[in-house]
């Protein structure tokens, strides 16, 4: 498929054989998941978020306008797209379907030509919408994610950190002397060299709740999470190291010859809001410009 995952389709029908000859179909193109009731389509859903069910309306336990609601109503699964098939073949029926927010109504005796071609239509909706909230949170010159997705993430982590007390280390980087390094090599340099930071921050930043991000200009946001202060250090001058590595010139810059950062950082406290921490992680960072920059100074 190349090298894009392949979508999941889960059938949800209570015939054996309405499931085989729907799975037999989508095998070739698509994960294919079976459920044979109402509530193995709601658990299965739930488990494996399919990018697509293909949903039967008339099912023993809970028929297919129930499972919907059902999952319309549950966050994890409320985005997932649904094509009724039913041998409700009533202009009712379809109408009772569409307007609960199911995508489509193909009703049974079905046709293998126009199935394939609906959910080929519908899962290339589906890979169009992701593509697009996948955009809507990247920063365009660097890859990585954008302020938008920072504050997000920010918003939930320390929400979770608050609630079951894991640790929550957050540190703002700011690439030294940047004006300079533009004013000097020119701004598809200082393009480069920022990207080159980013791919840096990217690599080091790279365990699960861990999030990279550009803040805005040359200023970079590590979002740390389950990650004490000795981490988050330890993390931001391996970050160092490895831009040092680099050794990006910078002929114009007051701590070095060598492009540079400067890192203030700190770790959740307890009582302390989002906002806090990121007041905190800022003042160090002025405080690490001031100093000379070229350094990390985090709070005690």
């Amino acid at each position: 498929m190349n090298g894009v995952e392949t979508q999941k389709v889960l059938i949800a029908d209570d015939d054996p054989i309405n499931r085989q000859v729907l799975a037999e179909l989508l095998k070739p193109e698509y994960t294919v998941l079976l459920a044979k009731n109402g509530e193995q389509a709601l658990e299965r859903a739930a488990r494996h978020t399919p990018d697509l069910i293909l949903l039967d309306v008339m099912m023993p336990d809970l028929d297919g306008f129930e499972v919907l609601r059902r999952l319309r109503a549950e966050p994890a699964t409320a985005g997932i797209a649904v094509i009724f098939i039913s041998g409700l073949d009533r202009p009712e029926d379809e109408a009772t379907g569409l307007k609960m927010g199911g995508a489509d109504y193909i009703a049974k005796p079905f046709n293998a030509t126009v199935v394939m071609a609906r959910v080929a239509l519908h899962l290339q909706v589906v890979r169009q919408q992701r593509l697009l909230e996948h955009l809507a949170h990247v920063d365009a010159l660097t890859g990585l994610a954008n302020r938008r997705r920072f504050d997000e993430a920010l918003a939930a982590e320390w929400q979770r950190a608050s609630a079951t007390g894991a640790p929550l280390s957050l540190a703002l980087v700011d690439v030294d002397s940047f004006k300079q390094y533009n004013d000097h090599y020119g701004h598809p340099a200082g393009d480069r060299a920022l990207r080159a930071v980013a791919r840096t921050a990217a690599t080091c930043a790279h365990r699960p709740g861990h999030l990279a991000a550009r803040y805005g200009g040359e200023e970079l946001v590590l979002l740390l999470a389950d990650t004490d202060a000795a981490g988050g250090q330890q993390l931001v001058q391996d970050l160092n190291s490895a831009l040092a590595a680099l050794a990006i010139p910078h002929a114009t810059a007051v701590a070095a010859p060598v492009l540079t950062v400067s890192a203030g950082g700190a770790t959740l406290a307890p009582g302390e809001t989002a906002s806090d921490l990121f007041a905190a992680a800022d003042a160090h960072l002025y405080r690490a410009k001031q100093a000379g920059r070229n350094r990390l100074l985090w709070r005690d």
